[in-house]
């Protein structure tokens, strides 16, 4: 290991709202740490936050997070152990006020700070007039024509609050919508007193601040490559041990469940991306210039990175009312699986109008059913059927009308679950607004900060990624074989779009399926996408090629009819199909570098 100069550890304890309680305890207990940060804003968590403020409008904050607190916050303040949280959701002042009280109760006197501007919801008429169309990022449409209405609205800020927050001795700073990597980002930028336009090493911090963001997916969690991984007892939590020229080494505590190898790594990178430019309320990150090394068991290097000047806008996370949606999954089970499933959907549909009487409705048949089965299970095949509309009425006639009919329709018919009435259904809704409208302030007791964004006027010249060497296609005696056998992915979703990144471990490897994996070849593979558009990225540094699935969610996580409505799935489905490789890699290409 080579000497960088001062080491600045940044744990995470948690990737979500309702990640692993202990995590907190664990990871001040486990090891060294300068900074704890817990991430638990996924988009969807912000609608779910909002039904806490209708029935108290003190709440809409992640409740978990105090009672982890109150466990560590001693511990953390003799230990001089620094907190960062976006765990404020909707309500960032109220989360602060809650920590004092809880320390008074503790005799504990922490400095709390708490980071507000992010909810732009008061303000959207406002915003609007001044010019902020809102346009859906994907469909081009301006939220005025959304014909929904806006439940919560809230802008990703960057990491200066932060860094500004610590700057006045603050022990625990929480925030609504912080943007993921930013909680990196602001300690680290803290800590070395980096400038709004060190953009290499703000990037460097941001690819640390995405890696160990969704707490033990960087620790093999979620890993296609499981034989590789040592144990999933208590898998250990990230660590970003962060320097002064932006490089870092993740890593976990010592004697923790799990893996950090440049494959977990690479997994975490590629999770929820776009295209190889990634940005951050702050910087604009070139993962295309990310390089990867081993330092040694369960420590990977991550240096090299460039960053770029940030865009003058930010993104907006809008939820919508849209509505409601009712489903139900049926087990079928028997001889003539397609007749009978095309039975129960005319009748049943029949019986309400036809599918038009509602908004949107979809039909699904799983055959998951064996023609020689060896247990009753083995001769299911699930029909799925849904339907969403804005009369809550009719959704819920859709599992009434089932249940009437439930005795007069085919044999081998079961519900999976009891029948339910609908739920709400929540529109995603990304958007832009620019940085200047949105006015970070950091509150600390009765003093207040606010946080000049950062606006970059003019243009700056883009770096060129290192070039990478990557031999030939590899050719010869070729064998069919799953792709999983010789390369790993990672799916998620980014609203209504799915991502699904696809690395191998060479270049040799990649060389194959860069040659190999065109869009029209990932169609063939995977015919449900083939009806969407599908953007190509390739990350040789990273071995790896992300493809980008426009609108294969619906609208977002809460409006989708996928049973997997956040594409978690999708890369290990990749995986499982069998393509013609060349010999010479399933021999030789499964080696890390």
């Amino acid at each position: 290991m080579t000497d960088r100069g001062e080491r600045f550890i940044i744990a995470n304890f948690s990737g979500f709202f309702g990640d692993r309680f202990s995590a907190a305890q664990e990871m001040i207990e486990g090891g060294p740490v300068d900074v704890l940060v817990g991430d638990y804003l996924a988009e969807l968590t912000m609608a779910i936050l909002l039904r806490q403020t209708l029935k108290d409008p003190a709440k809409g904050y992640a409740h978990t997070f105090l009672r982890q607190m109150e466990g560590v916050m001693g511990q953390c303040l003799d230990k001089k152990v620094k907190v960062v949280s976006n765990a404020g959701g909707l309500n960032p002042a109220a989360l602060a006020e809650e920590l004092e009280k809880a320390a008074g109760k503790l005799g504990l006197h922490p400095r709390v700070a708490y980071i507000e501007g992010d909810n732009l919801m008061p303000r959207l008429g406002e915003l609007q007039e001044q010019g902020e169309a809102f346009v859906h990022l994907d469909k081009g449409i301006p939220l005025k024509d959304s014909a929904a209405q806006p439940i919560t609205a809230n802008a990703y800020l960057g990491g200066w609050g932060i860094a500004r927050a610590l700057a006045e001795g603050a022990d625990i700073v929480v925030g609504g919508r912080l943007a993921d990597a930013a909680l990196v980002m602001g300690p680290t930028a803290w800590r070395f007193g980096w400038e709004p336009d060190d953009w290499d090493r703000l990037a460097g911090a941001a690819v640390a601040g995405h890696i160990i963001e969704c707490s033990g997916q960087a620790c093999g969690g979620n890993y296609s490559f499981v034989e590789e991984v040592p144990s999933y007892h208590n898998v250990g939590f990230p660590i970003a041990e962060m320097y002064e020229d932006g490089s870092s080494v993740i890593t976990k505590h010592p004697g923790t469940g799990g893996l950090v190898s440049v494959g977990t790594v690479t997994a975490q990178l590629l999770y929820e991306i776009r295209e190889p430019r990634y940005l951050t309320p702050d910087v604009a990150v070139r993962f295309d210039t990310i390089r990867l090394s081993r330092e040694g068991p369960d420590r990977v290097t991550v240096k090299g990175v460039r960053g770029e000047p940030p865009t003058k806008t930010t993104k907006v996370c809008i939820n919508n009312m849209a509505g409601y949606m009712n489903s139900l999954t049926l087990l079928l089970a028997g001889l003539d699986i397609e007749k009978k499933a095309e039975i129960i959907e005319d009748t049943l549909f029949r019986s309400l109008g036809g599918k038009g009487a509602f908004k949107s409705a979809e039909v699904q048949l799983v055959r998951s059913d064996k023609a020689e089965p060896r247990s009753n299970e083995e001769a299911y095949a699930y029909l799925r059927m849904s339907v969403m509309d804005p009369d809550r009425k009719k959704v819920a006639m859709f599992s009434t009308k089932f249940i009437e009919l439930a005795l007069c329709t085919v044999p081998g018919v079961a519900l999976t679950g009891p029948p339910e009435r609908g739920r709400p259904v929540i529109q995603h809704w990304p958007a832009l607004v620019s940085v200047g409208r949105v006015p970070q302030k950091v509150v600390i007791g009765k003093d207040a900060f606010p946080i000049d964004p950062v606006v970059v006027e003019g243009s700056t010249p883009r770096p060129e990624p290192p070039a990478v060497e990557i031999p030939p296609a590899p050719a010869g005696e070729t064998l069919a074989a799953p792709l999983g056998r010789l390369f790993a992915a990672r799916s998620g979703d980014k609203g209504g779009n799915a991502n699904l990144g696809l690395w191998g471990k060479t270049a040799e490897s990649f060389a194959f399926l860069r040659s190999f994996l065109t869009v029209d070849r990932l169609k063939a593979l995977l015919p449900d996408m083939a009806p969407y558009a599908i953007e190509r990225y390739e990350l040789p540094n990273l071995f790896a090629i992300n493809f980008y699935i426009r609108g294969v969610l619906g609208d977002g996580v809460s409006a989708s009819f996928r049973m997997d409505p956040q594409a978690k799935t999708l890369g290990e489905y990749l995986r499982m199909k069998a393509v013609d490789i060349p010999v010479s890699l399933l021999i030789d290409g499964g080696s890390e570098t």
